[in-house]
């Protein structure tokens, strides 16, 4: 009995020691393999696409990405945040490691969309209503003009801020930017966006038309039926001037022959 007893206790005590022996094992190869990365895995190469008014160096700069970097210890977020507080006119960054030595900054760029004067100054801002540039009247080129609202305190590369009695303005223009580049009709708005109004917007477009459509509503529908009236007239061979109100209705267009402008 007592040899027996013996024994149980020789297989207890090799069980435990087996058992830290595989956890050594296996904490010196996950240590020979860190320690291979951290020798091995250096960043060679920093390659960016996506950017047209930023230079790859300007890029990389502002990434804080740096050759000999180890390639597993480039943080992805914070590499993307350190560019886009950096370059206002980056509106994403995505970091990709490529192994065996490269890392890929992938980046989307702002558009201006419309310029806006405030503090004596004027200010680029893209469709979501993002500052990304200061400057004289001159920066606006052909930009549409914001009319009816006043920025508090703007700074570059921050998103636009007003009085919660101009919020719901703010927010009818960004939707109407936006429904407007998702058509591809942004670039022909002209002169002015007027939001002055508390139920409409009025906005330039092209050489001699104004379009009204309502502060609030169903922007991408509006946008589309005033598509699908311009195609309407391109197929007659005519051109639309005057106003064009889409207030009506949501398939609804009045044509008036008096151009509408900003007194």
């Amino acid at each position: 009995m007592a040899a027996r007893k013996d024994r149980n206790r020789r297989r207890r005590r090799r069980g435990r020691f087996g058992f830290l022996y595989k956890l050594l094992s296996f904490l010196i190869i996950f240590a020979a393999i860190l320690a291979g990365c951290v020798a091995f895995f250096r960043v060679n190469q920093v390659a960016v696409t996506g950017n047209s008014r930023y230079s790859d160096q300007e890029v990389i700069a502002a990434s804080g990405v740096e050759l000999g970097d180890n390639l597993f210890l480039v943080n992805r977020p914070q590499t993307a945040q350190r560019i886009l507080s950096q370059l206002p006119y980056v509106e994403n960054a995505v970091p990709v490691h490529r192994l065996p030595d490269t890392v890929e900054l992938h980046i989307a760029e702002c558009v201006p969309a419309a310029a806006i004067r405030s503090k004596g100054g004027w200010w680029l801002m893209d469709a979501r209503g993002k500052l990304l540039e200061q400057g004289t009247k001159s920066i606006a080129g052909s930009l549409p003009e914001v009319l009816g609202l006043h920025p508090l305190d703007p700074a570059v590369g921050e998103w636009m801020a007003v009085d919660i009695s101009e919020q719901t303005r703010m927010e009818g223009l960004g939707r109407l930017l936006t429904a407007l580049n998702a058509r591809g009709m942004a670039g022909n708005v002209t002169d002015f966006i007027d939001v002055s109004a508390s139920n409409v917007i009025y906005f330039g477009y092209g050489a001699d038309l104004t379009v009204a459509v309502p502060m609030e509503g169903d922007f991408d529908l509006r946008i589309f039926s005033f598509q699908r009236v311009l195609e309407t007239f391109a197929q007659r061979g005519e051109t639309v001037t005057g106003t064009l109100d889409l207030t009506y209705g949501d398939s609804e267009a009045r044509l008036l022959t008096e151009r509408w402008l900003p007194s």
